[in-house]
Order: structure tokens, then sequence, then C-alpha cells
């Protein structure tokens, strides 16, 4: 059934034409992925539909009742409000119960004898019951810390950018709308941050439609492509993979589909140069079927992203760090790192949000000075720096500067990879930067655009050194592709921190892990290589923490076993078990063995459950806390037999 439909939507902002008549639904349980070179209006279409954006043509039919919640890439949040305040701002009646619960017993606290407030306190409870109110502040919380939150009571407006996108994120996630528009919802997470987003968003139970660059996440998550290509819309039954494969067969039908076109144009304009007479009817119509075929037009191919410039010469001496370290505060950063890069190098540098990461890229830029150590930097090394803060990025940039005048600064004539040199204009084109774009102000450009229009001038600068610091964070999909060619094929060193779990497959070959501490630990291989490290590392954890809780045990039979014996040998007793403790007292060493082999299985079970199945984890650490209740009153009892036995 679907739950939003557009009919013929058009959107012109007048130097681009972004819809010409999108016509397609939102099934209740589509899990949409939107994707499109950047500048081609994704951003643009989640509008409409949330309703921010006004259509231009045709209309934007919604389910009456139907609960739309929209995540932009920039959220708007209320910075009076403490974390928690926020991410219950969309829950509507849930949010309501809470903060009318807590004044009440807040209120009661005085007023113990208040039959009024007892009576509106117990309706209040009978409510929570009935919509499961009760579970909101737990499941808000441990949304928040797989986000990376751990301070719920700081206020919003403390916080930076990066956090106040993943507390819109939760709050988002916590309101549990029918339809979920997200606009790049990895964007400032960590690699695990996304790893559970993903699994969260599997389990959604609402319509999602969605723009990431990630496209592992695309994987993953979506049952559906929609692709926007120069104003038309292109619907893929399946995930980013099927897209692809079906992408590609299109294209090569088009492409098909215009040879033969232009074939038998050939042949009937040669036919045409014989001068006919156009005597006959089917003459007639044979000179009319040419003209139309004249006056055909084929939609090209959609461009792709072309980088093929130049990078210099670059000798053997590249960067050269030596025990540099830096600390903010009481917080170690980088502690005693020591490396030598080499031309060879592709290396991706990965570590939770605020570890350290652009730190070190800024220590190695020499944006920032080391509280010690020392940095070289060869004599031939050109450092070309693609930073992550687009604010940083637009600051470089001269809003009301023409966008071909931005890249003529580097020259009106390019050379590219093959040695030959093209007008700045044509470099323009390869970047889907058409014509009637290159002679407008930057400030025309979204923020995609200006993000790939910073990276042409960039790598047109020669850069031998490329240190890429989140490049994928607004790069649409088709720009990471050729990217990733052309670092392969890149002559020099390449730096990445990303989170991007498919561009650090594709372009790295060692990865450096920024861990607690500030230490530097490097692995062998891509991201995925990285990951089965971890796995293997966690494994071997695992078994050494169970080997040391089975010798524990061990030890604490053998110390029991020890107490009964000694136990023995002592003098009886005046009383003696009656027959019916004495069968207890038999029974009870079995029953202990078998609560403990019960709680640890379910506590094995409680580890692999998945975080967000939140009644699921409640009823499992429920279990192994009155399997633990159990065990210790066995235990009590059976010392107090042993005690009346011995």
């Amino acid at each position: 059934m679907s739950i939003i439909t557009l009919q013929s939507v058009k959107k012109d902002f007048g130097i681009k034409e972004i819809l010409k008549d999108a016509t397609f639904s939102i099934d209740v349980n589509d899990k949409v992925g939107l994707i499109g070179t950047n500048g081609s209006g994704k951003s643009t279409l989640l509008k409409m539909i949330a309703g921010i954006e006004p259509v231009d043509g045709g209309q934007i039919l919604t389910n009456s009742g139907a609960k739309i919640i929209y995540l932009p890439q920039q959220p708007d949040l209320d910075e009076n409000l403490t974390v928690l305040e926020q991410v219950f701002a969309d829950s509507g009646e849930h949010t309501t119960l809470v903060r009318e619960y807590e004044e009440l017993t807040d209120k009661l606290a005085h007023y113990p004898e208040d039959s009024v407030l007892m009576s509106r306190l117990s309706n209040v409870m009978h409510q929570m019951d009935i919509t499961g109110a009760w579970d909101l502040e737990t499941n808000a919380k441990i949304i928040l810390t797989k986000l990376g939150i751990a301070d719920f009571d700081a206020k919003v407006g403390t916080l930076s950018g990066g956090y106040r996108k993943r507390i819109a994120l939760a709050t988002a996630l916590l309101a549990e709308p029918d339809v979920l528009l997200m606009d790049e919802p990895t964007n400032h997470l960590d690699a695990l941050s996304v790893e559970w987003l993903q699994s969260y968003l599997n389990r959604f139970r609402g319509a999602l439609f969605l723009i990431t660059h990630d496209r592992y996440f695309l994987d993953k998550v979506t049952n559906r492509i929609i692709e926007i290509d120069r104003g038309d819309i292109f619907s893929y039954a399946g995930n980013y993979s099927y897209y692809l494969e079906k992408k590609a067969l299109a294209e090569e039908s088009a492409i098909s589909s215009q040879r033969k076109h232009q074939g038998v144009l050939r042949r009937e304009l040669e036919w045409l140069k014989k001068g006919p007479k156009a005597r006959s009817t089917k003459q007639k119509a044979r000179i009319q079927r040419i003209q139309a075929m004249r006056e055909t037009e084929f939609k090209q191919t959609q461009g792709k992203v072309d980088i093929s410039t130049v990078s210099r010469r670059i000798g053997k001496k590249v960067i050269d760090l030596k025990s540099v370290s830096k600390a903010y505060n009481d917080r170690t950063l980088i502690n005693d790192f020591t490396y030598e890069f080499s031309p060879e190098d592709r290396i991706g540098i990965i570590g939770g949000n605020g570890a350290g990461k652009s730190t070190l890229m800024n220590i190695i830029t020499g944006r920032i000075t080391p509280d010690s150590g020392t940095v070289e930097i060869g004599s031939t090394i050109h450092i070309g720096y693609f930073d992550q803060h687009s604010e940083d990025l637009l600051s470089a940039m001269n809003e009301e500067q023409r966008v071909i005048d931005y890249v003529k600064e580097e020259g009106e004539f390019i050379q590219i990879a093959d040695g030959t040199k093209i007008t700045a204009s044509q470099l323009l084109e390869r970047f889907l930067f058409p014509g009637s774009q290159q002679y407008a102000p930057i400030n025309k450009l979204s923020g995609g655009e200006k993000r790939r229009l910073f990276l042409l001038r960039l790598l047109v600068s020669a850069p031998n050194v490329l240190i890429l610091d989140e490049p994928t964070n607004d790069l649409d999909v088709q720009t990471l592709a050729v990217l990733e060619e052309y670092l392969e094929d890149f002559s020099g060193s390449v730096i990445v921190v990303s989170h991007d779990r498919y561009f650090l497959d594709r372009t790295v070959d060692t990865i450096f892990a920024l861990e607690e501490g500030g230490n530097l630990r490097q692995y062998p291989g891509n991201y995925s290589v990285y990951l089965d490290y971890k796995k293997a590392e966690e494994a071997a954890q695992q078994e050494a923490a169970n080997n040391q809780e089975k010798t524990k045990n061990n030890t604490e039979q053998k110390s029991t076993s020890s107490q009964v014996e000694a136990k023995k040998v002592e003098p009886k007793k005046r009383r003696r078990l009656s027959n019916w403790e004495q069968r207890e007292f038999e029974e009870l060493e079995g029953k202990i063995a078998k609560l403990e082999s019960e709680k640890a299985a379910t506590e094995k079970e409680l580890l692999n459950v998945s975080p967000g199945e939140y009644t699921q984890v409640q009823k499992l650490y429920e279990q192994v806390e009155a399997l633990k209740q159990a065990i210790d009153v066995a235990t009590e009892r059976w010392l107090e037999l042993a005690e009346i036995d011995s």
C-alpha cells in the first residue's frame, strides 16, 4: 500500500531543472535509497516530500494520519534543551506521560497524603502501561549511547555540529514514524555507530527514504533505489548492487540503440542525397521519417566525473614524524607517535569521534604544532589537503566568484595525465559542471557541488601527497567511485581519514587505529581485513575470559570440597539431618551446577543479542539476575545443611 505518492511533480531553479515530471510512490514497507550526482536535487526532493520546499507543478499525496519525520543534514535543534529533552521532542504522548509522571512523583514526595495526586498518578501509570511509555527513557539512552553520546544532561547549545546531528538522529529514531526521511544520516558517525544504525534500520517497521554516500549502507539497508538523472526519475527494485548491474545494462542498451539509430539515419541520408523525387506516397513517408529521425534527441549517458590531472614528482623523503604527542587539558590525543611515510603508502586512519584523527592530520600539515616531537616534510613534497570541515572549505572560496574563474586561478590551460592540455571549461565539463553553471557564482552551487569544485581545484594543483579527511561527506557515489579509481593510479602517498567502509576497502592497504590514550596501532590490509583482525582478537579475549572463569570455578569447587572434607573430620554435631534434609542436601550440589550452567548459557545469549532488541535484552538480563539470586539461595542453603551434617 502506498503511503506517499508523487504525481507529475516539477521543480525548476532557473539555471537548472531539478525535476521534469516525477511520478512514483513510496509503499509502507519500502526502504528507498535516493542517489544522483551532487546538485541533481536529492535534498530538494526530500524537502518537498517533507513539505518544506514547494513544488512548481504536480502534487504530492500523503496518507491521512501518516507520521513523517525529516532528518536534514543540518538539523535545527533547541539549544536550551538537554540531550534527553531534545530526543523526547517528537515522541508525542509518550513524552507527555513521562514528564507528567515525573512531576507527580516529585509533588507526592512533598505531599504524600494528597489523594488527588495519587489518583492522577495511578491514571498516568495505567496509561504508561498501555502505551509502553515506561521504555521511552531506557530506549533513548540506549540509542544515544550507540551513537556515541554519554552526557544526557548536557545542553544542546554546548555541543558540536556532529553531536547535534547524532542527537537529531536519535530524536528521529525514537519518534517511530510511519515514514522516515533521512539526508546523509551516516555523516559524523564512526564505523561502529554506522553498523549499529544499519542494524537498527533493518528492523525499522516504517517506510524509509534516505540519501547516503555509504555504499555498504545502501546495500544492507535498502530494497529499492531511485535515481535522479538530469530531471528524470528512474526506479530500480533492489539494493545498490542490483542498481549498478541494471544501470550498466540500461546504458549498454541505450548506447546500442543510439548506434543503430545513427546507422539507419546515415543510410537514409545517403539515399536522400541521391535526390529521390517525392512523387509516391511511400517516398514521401520515407522522407518524413528521415526528418523525424534527424530531430530525434538521445539522452546521453550520464556523464561521469573524469579525474585525470597530473601529479608532480615525489622524492624518497615524504613525511617523517618522530615521537609526536599532543594533548588538550588532561586528555592525550596523540601519544609518542613515530612513523616514516613512504611514496607508496596508502594509509587509512580510523577511530571514534573526537579521538584525534583530524588533529593528527593538522599536525602533519603544520596547522597544529605538537606538544613534543618533530615533523619533517621532504623538499619535493606538495600536500593536497581535503578538509572534512565544510566551513573551512567554503571560507577558502569567494562565494561571489564565478565557478570558472575559481578554477582558472590555477591556469587557463590544465595539463592532464596523458600529457595534453585542456581548458578550464573543458575540465569543469569533466567534473559535471555544464556551461550554464560555469559562469554562475559559487553561491549558486549546492554544498556537495562546492566540495566537488574544491576537490577539482585541489587535484589541479598537482599534489604528490593527498590527505583526505572524511572525503565521502557530501560527495555523491558517482564522484566517489571515480575518486577511488584515480587513487589507484595516483603516483604519490595517500592518507585517508574516513568512516566509510567501502571507500577504505577500495583505497588503502594499511589501517592505523587511533585507540584510547592516543596510541596508534597498525594493521596490515584494508578495513575489512582490520575487522577480521579485531574479531579474532575479541574471540581470543573471550576464550581467555572463559578459561579464567572455568579455572576460578574449579578452584572454588576444590575449596568447597576441602571445606567439606575438613568438616567431615570434625566431631559430629548433636543434631543429624532428617531424611528430607539429607535428600535436599544431596540434590543441592547438582542443582547449583545446573543453575551455573543455565546462567553461563543465558549470559552468552545476552552477549550475542542485537543491542536494538530492547525487549529481548531486558528479558535475558532479568533471567541472569534471577539465576544469580537462585544460585545464592541454593549455595547458602547447601552451606547451612553442610554445617548441620558435619
